[in-house]
């Protein structure tokens, strides 16, 4: 038993991810459609499709186009979307990367990826030098300046004077990194389609998504929501974005109020700041008539704080990698406390018991699968987490409890998968596992996570030593900083005598999150 959208279909459109987007730019050619928060740096839509262009053209001629990968590792800008729409006209695909990543983390992808090229910001240069080490990256080039980099306006060409060829339902264009619902990250291959669609589903579902406004732009760039539903969906609808490199609050208060943003797309750890921090009284917000919030769940009591405060409506929103950003959303006249929506146009979503895979009723609990033309293609050279995570005939088994209502709406529950979301961000416990376990006095290790209030959720270690050995968790901490990015080192360290496991082997994660 699956529920369809109740809402109306959009066109599947034969375009790519830049060409939808130009649509939004050619109606602003003479407006400005980014601007730099920390700056002030502006670019019109013209100013913006000539450098895409001028970048394609010079990709291009480097051979860096179809059938090559180029990694993508910066703070927001603009240079970021320049890089990656320039990279998907020349007919490329862009691996997208956490510029808080270690060197460590880094290589894994890009080896993993098979990226060629790799582009940075000069205050990540350091560590995509290391990273890039024993790669098939033959080249490092710099947004701005940096010793001994190539930089992006030297990589710049004739202006390519069309999308290169590409096949929208095939043809991968962004490749971000995903843990699924188990394991290490994986390649999540999301075609031209997928975003196209993904845009318009956006449009579709949010009526709140009015042409021409401004937004901020400090969710990440290199998250899918941040890339789909932040810059994508803003541009093609003709807005413009205001970028941050990272969240500040007073900044971030400031931008809203002189650019008089009517919409905003958060995180839950922002509504928290909206709902609770002093400095919000001294800032007229009065202009914000809606907040999405994602990546995350969001109490009800944080939200309804918010609207309170604000006077605006709080909707949220489900989604994942492998839905490329949204799959489900609240809509501000049917705004159903304690649901994440309904199923978003062109889709269905059904809940099937994860050990006999029947469907299950009306208003029971089970695993939510979602199927539609926004589904990856798959992970990267995975077969087998392929097969476990996608139906022969197309559905995601997400991994996520949930229970759908006699209208479509979704209500989250649990999850069945391991994964761990900390501000939003995945955390593989198995990628904190290995890193633990190359240390020479830790015997083993299981991580799981816990509720935090502020993050949402934070890593603790359960760690075996090795005999005759002895650790502080401050040491533990010191370790894995220098090797993970920091939101993936564990809030808490606790040893134990044995890590509980399956006869198979397989760590019982259930019963570690009991003590946790």
């Amino acid at each position: 038993m699956s529920f369809e959208s109740p809402l109306p279909p959009v066109d599947l459109l034969n375009l790519s991810v830049t060409e939808r987007v130009f649509q939004g730019l050619e109606a602003r050619a003479d407006k400005r459609v980014m601007i730099d928060g920390i700056t002030q740096q502006a670019v019109t839509g013209r100013d913006l499709m000539d450098r895409i262009r001028k970048l394609a053209g010079g990709l291009t001629a480097r051979g860096q186009g179809a059938g090559t990968v180029t990694a993508l590792m910066a703070p927001n800008c603009i240079d970021w979307v320049t890089a990656f729409h320039g990279t998907a006209y020349a007919g490329g695909t862009v691996t997208t990367v956490n510029p808080s990543y270690s060197g460590a983390e880094l290589n894994r992808q890009l080896l993993d990826s098979g990226a060629t090229l790799l582009i940075t910001s000069p205050e990540c240069y350091k560590t995509a030098q290391a990273g890039a080490e024993g790669t098939v990256v033959s080249e490092i080039i710099v947004m701005g300046e940096a010793p001994g980099a190539t930089s992006l306006e030297a990589l710049m060409g004739d202006a390519l004077p069309a999308q290169a060829p590409i096949d929208p339902e095939k043809t991968v264009v962004a490749m971000p990194y995903s843990s699924g619902t188990t394991g290490l990250p994986k390649g999540v291959c999301l075609t031209h389609r997928n975003l196209v669609v993904n845009i318009d589903q956006c449009v579709a579902a949010m009526p709140t998504i009015a042409a021409g406004a401004t937004t901020i732009a400090v969710l990440p760039f290199f998250h899918m929501f941040g890339l789909t539903v932040v810059a994508n969906v803003t541009l093609a609808q003709q807005g413009c974005l205001v970028t941050l490199p990272r969240f500040d609050l007073p900044r971030f208060l400031e931008l809203i109020e002189e650019h008089r943003m009517p919409l905003l797309y958060v995180v839950p750890p922002i509504i928290v700041g909206l709902a609770k921090h002093p400095l919000v009284d001294a800032h007229d917000l009065s202009c914000v008539d809606t907040i999405v919030s994602g990546a995350a769940p969001l109490g009800e009591e944080v939200a309804q704080a918010v609207t309170d405060r604000l006077g605006c409506a709080v909707l949220q929103g489900w989604g994942m990698t492998e839905v490329t950003t949204v799959a489900t959303c609240q809509f501000p006249h049917n705004n159903r406390p304690g649901t994440v929506g309904v199923a978003f146009p062109n889709s269905a979503v059904r809940i099937v018991d994860p050990e006999t895979g029947a469907d299950q009723p009306v208003d029971a609990a089970g695993e939510l699968w979602v199927h539609g033309p926004h589904v990856m293609n798959g992970y990267l050279n995975r077969p087998e987490d392929n097969a476990q995570t996608l139906s022969a005939d197309g559905w995601l088994k997400t991994g996520d409890v949930a229970s759908i209502d006699a209208d479509g709406y979704v209500t989250l529950h649990d999850r069945l998968k391991e994964l761990i979301k900390v501000n939003g961000f995945q955390v593989a416990p198995a990628e904190i596992e290995a890193v633990l376990l190359t240390h020479p006095d830790i015997a083993d290790a299981g991580v799981v996570g816990r509720a935090d209030a502020e993050a949402g959720e934070r890593p603790v270690a359960h760690i075996v030593l090795a005999a005759d050995t002895s650790m502080t968790d401050e040491a533990i901490g010191d370790y894995l900083r220098d090797r993970l990015a920091s939101y993936k080192v564990p809030a808490e360290v606790r040893f134990v005598d044995a890590i509980p496991k399956s006869p198979s082997g397989k760590i019982l994660r259930r019963l570690l999150r009991e003590t946790a």
